[in-house]
């Protein structure tokens, strides 16, 4: 008997997020066996919303890894087209992924991986810009061990982080997101951070379980040129297989002028900044605001989500909150400010040590 967690999530992945209907084209891309009984429950679900067609498509992180080590730069460099004209068909993506082995990619060569990137992110933006995506995780061997939990725990993690009344959730961020769009400049200041920042004239966005699963944010952009400061990230990052921790960014007019890391690689790190011309600025501002993830598991789907948390995400915007920034990168990187940090909008003060202090806000605590 399947765990009855997996058929809530599907219908809300199918009839919530993704609005599966009459005569849609879906595409279910997973990635791990372990994902089969979520697989098989969209797959369900779509068939009796009559959806014209519903294709699937499968990797492991084992497969990847091994394009990886062998692809020359033509291979890297091509897409196939049969595989792209199915896309481009596409109403609907469904993109789940199970990985056992988090650690798979760690030996590649990152600049193989960038190259790859680079390709992939214009089909990435047509996907997001002509279909009605949603991206899940789902428990695995790996991504409890990550989090230092069990499979049990890491299980019932997930299914409270996913399955929320989203709806719900929605109206109940209405003020912050109101907030954020009407908020002119935007200073945090926290430890080893001082950083300030316009916003205006960018809209903002309310993340509610339309787009990641789980979700929970109000996110938007600064002005591309108008950040000054630093500012010092306390949640360990994986960027293409590659761990990063106590990532630090000094900026000089929205630029990245000067990084370094803790822990990882800092060539690395220069690395993915050199990318492209839009790398090394932001795309993106957002607070992470659901309840039922208060510690990071290394996994950014999850991590960027945190209550009491922000991100301030290196490379390409969102076309919904665009400041102009394009790049094949995006990196949501995170910064904790249960206990220490505070966050202004045009002066006023709006959270204080992960807790919003605005009235209208205290029920997000």
């Amino acid at each position: 008997m399947r765990d009855p967690r997996i058929e809530t999530l599907a219908d809300i992945l199918v009839n919530y997020s993704a609005k599966v209907k009459k005569d849609d084209v879906v595409l279910i891309d997973f990635a791990g066996v372990r994902a089969l009984p979520l697989v098989e429950a969209i797959y369900g679900l779509c068939l009796k919303n009559r959806a014209r067609c519903v294709e699937y498509q499968f990797s492991t992180e084992e497969l990847s890894r091994k394009f990886y080590e062998l692809a020359d730069e033509e291979q890297l460099s091509y897409f196939p087209a049969h595989r792209l004209a199915f896309m481009k068909k596409a109403t609907v993506y469904i993109g789940i992924n199970a990985s056992e082995n988090t650690q798979a990619f760690a030996g590649i060569d990152l600049g193989k991986m960038v190259k790859r990137q680079q390709v992939l992110r214009p089909i990435i933006d047509r996907r997001v810009d002509f279909s009605r995506w949603i991206i899940t995780r789902y428990p695995s061997v790996g991504l409890a061990q990550d989090a230092k939990m069990s499979l049990e725990d890491f299980e019932d993690f997930y299914f409270r982080a996913c399955n929320m009344d989203w709806p719900l959730f929605a109206r109940k961020i209405g003020h912050l997101w109101r907030l954020v769009r009407e908020a002119g400049e935007v200073r945090i200041t926290a430890s080893d951070t001082e950083i300030r920042f316009s916003k205006k004239g960018i809209p903002a966005v309310k993340s509610e379980g339309l787009r990641n699963m789980p979700d929970g944010e109000v996110y938007t952009a600064p002005v591309r040129d108008s950040i000054e400061g630093y500012i010092t990230y306390n949640t360990p990052s994986f960027y293409h297989g590659k761990e990063f921790d106590g990532v630090r960014f000094e900026f000089r007019k929205g630029r990245i002028v000067s990084a370094s890391c803790r822990q990882g690689s800092v060539k690395e790190l220069q690395k993915i900044l050199d990318t492209d011309q839009g790398s090394r600025y932001v795309g993106e501002f957002a607070f992470g605001l659901n309840k039922n993830i208060t510690q990071p598991v290394k996994n950014i789907l999850f991590d960027e989500k945190i209550s009491g948390s922000i991100h301030l995400t290196p490379g390409q915007a969102y076309k919904i909150a665009d400041n102009g920034n394009r790049s094949s990168i995006h990196w949501d990187l995170v910064k904790l400010l249960k206990g220490d940090g505070e966050v202004y909008f045009d002066g006023k003060l709006i959270q204080k040590d992960g807790k919003f202090v605005v009235k209208e806000l205290k029920g997000l605590n």
